[in-house]
């Protein structure tokens, strides 16, 4: 293996998806106290990053599953996750914190893939072309580096989550930051994108 492709492979992980590690940290916050938590947003991020990598894969020799207008669209993941999201806060917004969080339940592994795969459609536009000219051998390595690189993001996620002074304002304020995030991530895949003639 090229350690300068390793190098390269891990700065690109790492442009690409540093917000990821704030939406991670919401899920953490949001599961915080259930039982599996980290397995889920594991598995969770796992499935959304392995879509972004089939597509970019299957996009850098040539197939095209996902016509170029539609990724625009993918930011109707998010904003429904979103609004669900809000909706549950709103009604439980006169509960109390510890009440609100067992209620919760925490995040689902399927809705974590979800906003990771939405999330993640600028990067497929970034993967494909250094994809298709590193040729199988580095491509090979870039997707190792990457599916290394997502456990360290959870790890990332959960280590922040956990710290005793973001734990307390992700308690307080996770349920109401987590709706407005995802809802902003999907709104700026819409409009960037230009879906629905914005």
């Amino acid at each position: 293996m090229d350690v300068g492709t390793i190098g390269r492979a891990a700065g690109l992980f790492a442009v690409t998806n540093v917000d990821d590690i704030v939406i991670l940290a919401l899920f953490f916050a949001q599961g915080a106290g259930h039982r599996g938590t980290t397995r889920t947003i594991a598995l969770g991020q796992y499935l959304g990053f392995a879509g972004i990598l089939a597509v970019a894969v299957a996009a850098a020799f040539g197939a095209t599953f996902l016509p170029e207008a539609a990724v625009p669209y993918l930011g109707l993941l998010p904003l429904a996750l979103g609004v669900k999201a809000a909706v549950q806060a709103w009604r439980h917004r006169d509960d109390p914190d510890e009440e609100r969080n067992a209620e919760g339940g925490g995040p689902a592994a399927l809705a974590v893939a979800a906003v990771t795969f939405a999330n993640g459609g600028d990067n497929i536009g970034v993967y494909v072309p250094v994809f298709a000219t590193s040729g199988l051998g580095g491509m090979a390595v870039y997707v190792t580096v990457f599916l290394v690189l997502v456990a360290v993001w959870v790890a990332a996620g959960r280590f922040f989550a956990t710290r005793p002074a973001v734990a307390a304002v992700l308690s307080r304020w996770g349920h109401v930051v987590l709706p407005v995030v995802l809802i902003g991530i999907g709104v700026l895949i819409l409009v960037e994108g230009g879906a629905f003639g914005l």
